[in-house]
């Protein structure tokens, strides 16, 4: 049997709150070019729906990192409940900032890659640490809402005072995120049977949740990109296919 050229490691880590959130690393055996860190998007994971990135990424030489979200994955917490995006950005960063740490790692260029909601978390760990990662890869990035989709302020307004009441509550009606997400026939099978994935309807909080975070990264875009640019690497990918 061929041997990979690299190890596959899972672990549980404890965050600030005391929860248990799952871990996935791809470190091949040289000596890796760069760390790259993954912030997979809702309802999703790291070890399976981002596998095929990562798998990409240690083959051709960096250090991947992976974490899943409370709530999201094997890590802890109501499956599909984002209690506080402030929360997950905070997780992400002490995680990552650890590894970041360790005495190995120390002077290598840090990377982040996130997809859909995952963008909304890179952005907002670049500017929760502007000066720490070296550049990002934002992949159909959730940090924009069209106009013709953007709900008027009355109903943002209900929506938080909802999501306070009743905020585990899976009544956000919504279309088939799967189909609407994912490109390829072979990807939307596989989220599908992949056990770990969340497939219920978004939960009152986790809807506003997402909601703020977009409408705060789309506020400070604009600022985000012109500090991120000046020295630093940002890709757009729209396409998830890709």
């Amino acid at each position: 049997m061929e041997k990979m050229g690299y190890d596959v490691y899972e672990e549980f880590v404890l965050n600030s709150r005391g929860l248990k959130l799952f871990t996935c690393r791809w470190v091949p055996e040289k000596d890796p070019i760069a760390l790259v860190f993954l912030c997979h998007g809702y309802a999703m994971e790291c070890s399976v729906s981002m596998k095929g990135t990562a798998t990409r990424l240690v083959e051709a030489g960096y250090a991947v990192y992976g974490i899943d979200y409370e709530g999201h994955g094997r890590s802890s917490g109501l499956q599909g409940y984002v209690r506080s995006f402030d929360n997950v950005v905070d997780d992400c960063s002490d995680y990552f900032t650890s590894i970041c740490e360790m005495p190995e790692n120390r002077g290598k260029q840090r990377f982040l890659l996130g997809e859909s909601m995952g963008g909304a978390v890179t952005l907002l760990l670049h500017r929760k640490k502007p000066t720490f990662w070296d550049g990002a890869v934002l992949v159909a990035p959730m940090c924009k809402i069209s106009d013709d989709m953007k709900p008027p302020a009355i109903l943002v307004n209900m929506l938080g005072r909802l999501s306070r009441m009743f905020p585990t509550w899976k009544v956000v009606p919504t279309q088939n995120i799967v189909e609407i997400a994912i490109k390829t026939k072979e990807r939307r099978d596989e989220v599908r049977c992949n056990p770990y994935c969340y497939k219920g309807r978004p939960r009152l909080k986790t809807a506003h949740e997402l909601l703020m975070a977009s409408l705060d990264v789309e506020k400070n875009l604009c600022q985000v990109l012109s500090k991120s640019l000046f020295g630093k690497q940002f890709i757009l990918v729209t396409n998830k296919s890709i």
